[in-house]
């Protein structure tokens, strides 16, 4: 089975290295300086075990050099390609990777990327009979150009058929590849439940330490974030209801019973258990949306996160006011950083942003 593997992040770089050792032909596509510093020296991998250096896997800075030997062959190039880059990325990623595959076959596309709307892209693309939904909750953290540490060695990794179409070899040979190489693959019946679950975790804390510069274990520590937090959250949970999308058990979060639960118990009695589940459970690590907008980034995955829970509830006729201020809020900081410091550590302007909302919303 040849795989490609679409990022090189940290991600990408623990998928394709974990499927390098089990002796899988691997070719992670990053930019070229990734390419040529792993072409000299390998991949750089740190986990519960100890250091290894992967030198089975090949890095090329483009999908154009992925599919060179396809033109001599005549063979498929891959038979997967895992998708782990940005999502503001997947569009800009699919018709690279459309161009290079040319008239080769089509190979199955697995997306392990955060956010609602990926698999869409893949399935528009490419068409439903392609599309792989996938999640990955192991965090890992780049220590510098091909190489990472696995910070918690918990290899959970859900799959899901986007659409009846995709054939059950496709699915199967994925989820044994990915099995092989170390990973416990849950297979959901429900690819929107799973991709929306993990829409969840991805929300918690993420916008707001971003837009306050606070780290999640701070914001989780005051009652009144932890209770923006929550509305946002219901929100997500009320559209996700409407939209007959059910939140599933993954990755060790029972959200299947956590879900209903969130929406309707006292928030006395919730601000405990995400201060234990959600406020400590980073590390000290910030999350992507605050590491993309404070390195500079000029765009944000917040599109696809709350973003994504604006879009739906509009949708299914059910107000996201939280959400939407969430969002706006964020893209108006990508857009113009040198607002940031009017935001900086100031929870009290954007609990009154959400709060007007709010307000707007009723009327």
């Amino acid at each position: 089975m040849k795989i490609l593997v679409v990022g090189a992040g940290a991600i990408g770089c623990l998928v394709g290295g974990k499927l390098a050792q089990t002796g899988r032909t691997v070719t992670l596509v990053g930019r070229p300086q990734f390419a040529a510093t792993v072409q000299r020296q390998g991949l750089q991998l740190v986990d519960e075990r100890g250091a290894h250096r992967i030198r089975s896997v090949a890095a090329v800075g483009s999908m154009a050099e992925a599919y060179v030997p396809s033109a001599t062959t005549g063979e498929p190039a891959y038979d997967l390609a895992i998708l782990t880059v940005k999502s503001y990325d997947t569009a800009a990623a699919l018709e690279e990777l459309k161009a290079a595959i040319g008239a080769s076959p089509t190979p199955a596309v697995l997306s392990l990327q955060n956010g609602v709307g990926n698999e869409e892209a893949i399935a528009d693309c490419f068409g439903p009979a392609a599309a792989i939904a996938g999640t990955i909750t192991t965090p890992v953290s780049v220590q510098g150009p091909g190489e990472i540490r696995v910070d918690r060695p918990k290899y959970d990794l859900g799959l899901s058929a986007w659409h009846p179409d995709l054939p059950m070899d496709k699915l199967n040979a994925a989820q044994s590849a990915l099995q092989q190489a170390g990973f416990a693959v849950v297979r959901y019946p429900h690819a929107q439940g799973m991709k929306w679950t993990k829409l969840l975790m991805n929300m918690a804390g993420n916008a707001t330490s971003a837009i306050l510069d606070m780290p999640p274990e701070q914001i989780f520590a005051d009652d009144e974030l932890i209770d923006l937090e929550l509305a946002a959250w219901r929100e997500a949970l009320a559209v996700m209801a409407a939209a007959r999308i059910p939140p599933v058990n993954l990755g060790g979060y029972p959200f299947a019973v956590l879900g209903p639960l969130i929406r309707f118990a006292p928030r006395v009695w919730l601000r405990p258990l995400l201060r234990r589940r959600i406020g400590g459970a980073r590390g000290g690590k910030l999350p992507s949306l605050h590491i993309d907008l404070h390195q500079g980034k000029r765009r944000s995955e917040v599109r696809w996160l709350n973003g994504a829970v604006v879009r739906r509830g509009a949708e299914v006729g059910v107000s996201t006011p939280v959400n939407r201020v969430l969002t706006e809020t964020l893209l108006n900081l990508v857009g113009a950083p040198q607002q940031q410091e009017q935001w900086r550590r100031n929870p009290g302007l954007l609990l009154a942003a959400a709060q007007r909302a709010r307000r707007v919303g009723q009327m």
